[in-house]
């Protein structure tokens, strides 16, 4: 656990700083709970041989984009990698949309033509899951440049793995996003395997929240399984960037409970390695247990965000398997766009 964000919610526990409100936390666990169930349902459908190609879970994982999303407002972005489906729900995404997408069906957000790894919601600042390692961080810089040039005050989050962190293009962006003061927060979910290897055996550097320091951009290290340790480094990370200051890092120490994708057997770590992490820092249940001693929510009450988060990933399950496949004629669009002379 990250030393920072360990003393963070140890102050929380002791009443010593205000903590969010009832709602805010409520929602929050609503949310990830939300992308939990949801992920286990693609699962389940991607054994059933309903979703194609490649398909990368985010389950463990959830704090992080939660915990960001409560720091944003309208007209800040949202960029990330192939493991994209939470940060799509918690952005606003709907449900049915997003697994139809997964299962290649028409009512899909990018029309069954995008699949897991490429889906957009411009109306909801989500410019896509990218399925090459690390070319999401160079056009988040791209969004920040926008922002910065249109002087909106608005900000960019650019997520990616520790295993694209030693990436060229990540590094030429971090060079621009600070000799331009762009307002881009970087965010690295480190959850310590590549796609089989570990970042201790991949990565010289042992804080990645240090990787921007030659151009002088402030980074910490968070503790990724603690939504409002995300929630209070996300804070100052927007502030930053909304004064003008420019980029800002954060390496969210975190872990994924599944392999890298649906066919991965993750054989390069332990059973008791992955229990640890479920028994000793869940998201989720961190959070459970945060709702019913300190803000009084009980069980029933819990049971009832349980079951409502139960029917809308069902209902998106069925709407995806109802939805009809693309036609032919969808590949000629979204190709070319018309310009103006």
């Amino acid at each position: 656990m990250v030393q920072g964000a360990e003393t963070a919610t140890k102050r929380r526990a002791k009443g010593k700083e205000p903590a969010v409100p009832r709602e805010a936390l409520l929602k929050a666990y609503r949310d990830m709970l939300l992308i939990r169930r949801f992920e286990e349902k693609a699962g389940q459908l991607y054994g059933m041989g309903l979703i194609g190609g490649f398909c990368h879970l985010y389950i463990g994982q959830e704090a992080v984009v939660v915990g960001m999303q409560m720091c944003l407002q309208p007209g800040d972005q949202v960029i990330t990698s192939y493991r994209d489906h939470g940060h799509m729900l918690a952005t606003g995404m709907e449900a049915r949309g997003v697994m139809a997408e997964l299962t290649g069906r028409i009512g899909g957000y990018s029309k069954g033509k995008g699949g897991s790894m490429h889906m957009f919601s411009r109306e909801k600042g989500f410019y896509g899951g990218h399925g090459i390692v690390g070319a999401q961080v160079s056009i988040g810089t791209g969004l920040g440049f926008a922002n910065w040039y249109r002087e909106d005050g608005a900000v960019a989050l650019t997520y990616f793995g520790e295993g694209a962190s030693n990436q060229g293009q990540v590094f030429e962006s971090f060079n621009l996003a600070a000799l331009m003061k762009l307002p881009v927060i970087f965010i690295i979910e480190n959850n310590k395997y590549g796609m089989g290897t570990s970042v201790e055996r991949a990565s010289a550097s042992k804080d990645l929240s240090k990787n921007g320091a030659a151009w002088g951009i402030p980074g910490e290290q968070v503790n990724g399984m603690d939504v409002l340790a995300v929630r209070e480094a996300g804070e100052r990370a927007v502030a930053h960037c909304r004064a003008g200051n420019g980029p800002y890092l954060l390496e969210m120490k975190t872990y994924r409970y599944r392999g890298h994708s649906m066919s991965d057997p993750a054989k390069y770590r332990t059973r008791e390695e992955v229990q640890k992490m479920r028994e000793q820092s869940d998201c989720i249940e961190t959070a459970r247990k945060l709702l019913t001693e300190q803000y009084g929510v009980t069980e029933a009450d819990q049971k009832v965000i349980d079951d409502e988060v139960k029917a809308i990933v069902q209902d998106a399950a069925d709407f995806a398997q109802e939805s009809p496949e693309p036609p032919e004629s969808e590949l000629w669009t979204d190709i070319l766009i018309e310009g103006k002379r």
